[in-house]
C-alpha cells in the first residue's frame, strides 16, 4: 500500500512538472503575439491619422477657395462713366452705335458726315497721349537721348501696371513709340517729366497748343490720360487728329503694328492697342485708343474710306470691342452712301434727362 501511494505521488509530481514546463513555453509565445499585432496596427493607425489630416487640409483649402469665390461674387459693380451719368447713352442714332459720342468728318472738305453728342465734354483717357506726342515731336528734342523710368512715373492715380520697371532706360524715341502705339503710361509720363522745364511746363504747353488749335473744350492736367480731369469734346479731338496727322513721326509711330525694346537683358514685345491697324480692309493714317472707367472705351482715327479721307472720333463706348465695332459700322455706312449723302445728326438729350 505504501508502495502504491509512493508511485501515485511521483506521478503527480511528474504531471505538475510537465504542466509547469508547458506553461513556461506557451506564456512567452502568448505574450509575444500581441506585441506583433500592435506593431502591425501602429502603421495602420498612423495612416488613418494622416488621412484625417489630409482630409482636413482639403476641407480648409475648399473653404478658403469658397471664401475667395464669395468675395468675387460680392465685388462692387464697375464705376459708371461720365457719359452714363449724364444720360448720353440715351441718345438714339440710325447706326446703333455703342459709343455715346461720335463724330465723322471729311478731312478735306470739313463736312460733318455723322455726329452724336459731339459737343459733350468728357474725360478722354489715353487720347491725351496724342497731344503728348504733338508736343514732344514738335520740340525736336534728341530722340536718341536716354531717359530713365523713376518712381515718379509709377501710376498712383489708377494703379495700372507697366512692364517698364523703375530704373529701366530707353531713348526718347522709344518712349514716344510705346506711348503712341501701346499707350504705355510710364513712357508718356517720363516724356513729360523730362521735358525742359519739367512736368508743369510740359502740361502748360499741352494746354497752350490746344488753345492755339482752337480746342475750346479741352483741358489737360497730366500727359498720360489716367486722370479724369483730362477732358475734351469730339469736335476738339477731330481738330487734334487733323493737326497730328500732319506730323509724319506721329503717323508712323501710332500706326505701327508692333515694336520691341531692350530693357536690361530682356527684349519686350509691344503691340498696337488698335487691332484695326493689322486689318487689310482698313487704311489708317493715324490712330489712338484710350480707356479709364470714367471715360469708357475711346478711339480716334484718320482713315481713308471709299476714296475719302475721314476723321473718326468715338468716345464713351460701352464695351471693350465696341469702339472697333462702331468704326466698322461707320465704314460700311460710308461705303454704302453716295458722295453727296446728307449728314446724320443723332438726337440728343440734355444731361441727366
Amino acid at each position: 500500500m505504501a508502495i502504491m501511494l509512493n508511485l501515485v505521488f511521483k506521478r503527480t509530481l511528474q504531471v505538475i512538472g510537465f504542466l509547469a514546463f508547458s506553461s513556461a513555453l506557451i506564456l512567452p509565445a502568448a505574450q509575444a503575439a500581441p506585441a506583433k499585432r500592435q506593431v502591425v496596427k501602429k502603421p495602420h493607425a498612423a495612416k488613418v491619422v494622416s488621412k484625417k489630416v489630409v482630409s482636413s487640409r482639403k476641407s480648409a483649402t475648399f473653404v478658403a477657395k469658397s471664401r475667395r469665390k464669395s468675395v468675387v461674387m460680392v465685388s462692387a459693380p464697375p464705376r459708371p462713366s461720365f457719359g452714363q451719368v449724364a444720360g448720353l447713352h440715351s441718345a438714339q442714332d440710325p447706326l446703333d452705335l455703342k459709343s455715346s459720342v461720335a463724330l465723322v468728318i471729311d478731312q478735306d472738305t470739313h463736312e460733318v458726315l455723322f455726329s452724336k453728342n459731339d459737343h459733350a465734354i468728357l474725360p478722354i483717357a489715353s487720347l491725351t497721349k496724342l497731344m503728348t506726342g504733338v508736343i514732344i515731336s514738335g520740340a525736336q528734342l534728341p530722340m536718341d537721348e536716354n531717359i530713365t523710368i523713376t518712381q515718379d512715373d509709377v501710376d498712383t492715380e489708377k494703379g495700372s501696371r507697366s512692364r517698364l520697371r523703375v530704373g529701366a532706360s530707353l531713348t526718347r524715341g522709344e518712349l514716344l513709340h510705346l506711348a503712341l502705339m501701346s499707350s504705355e503710361n510710364r513712357a508718356a509720363h517720363a516724356l513729360g517729366r523730362t521735358y525742359p522745364g519739367g512736368l508743369a511746363t510740359f502740361v502748360g504747353l499741352m494746354n497752350a497748343k490746344a488753345k492755339m488749335l482752337g480746342m475750346k473744350d479741352t483741358r489737360y492736367v497730366e500727359p498720360t490720360g489716367l486722370s479724369s480731369e483730362n477732358q475734351s469734346s469730339a469736335q476738339d479731338l477731330a481738330t487734334l487728329v487733323n493737326a497730328a496727322h500732319a506730323d509724319p513721326v506721329l503717323r508712323e509711330l501710332s500706326t505701327s503694328t508692333g515694336y520691341q525694346v531692350a530693357v536690361g537683358r530682356q527684349m519686350l514685345q509691344y503691340n498696337n492697342t488698335n487691332r484695326l491697324v493689322k486689318n487689310p480692309g482698313w487704311d489708317i493714317g493715324l490712330q489712338k485708343t484710350g480707356y479709364i472707367s470714367e471715360a469708357g472705351q475711346c478711339l480716334v482715327m484718320q482713315t481713308k474710306i471709299a476714296g475719302r479721307k475721314l476723321i473718326m472720333v468715338f468716345l464713351d463706348s460701352a464695351g471693350k470691342l465696341s469702339r472697333l465695332g462702331d468704326a466698322e459700322r461707320v465704314r460700311r455706312w460710308v461705303e454704302a452712301q453716295p458722295a453727296t449723302a446728307p449728314k446724320i445728326s443723332a438726337a440728343t438729350r440734355p444731361a441727366n434727362g
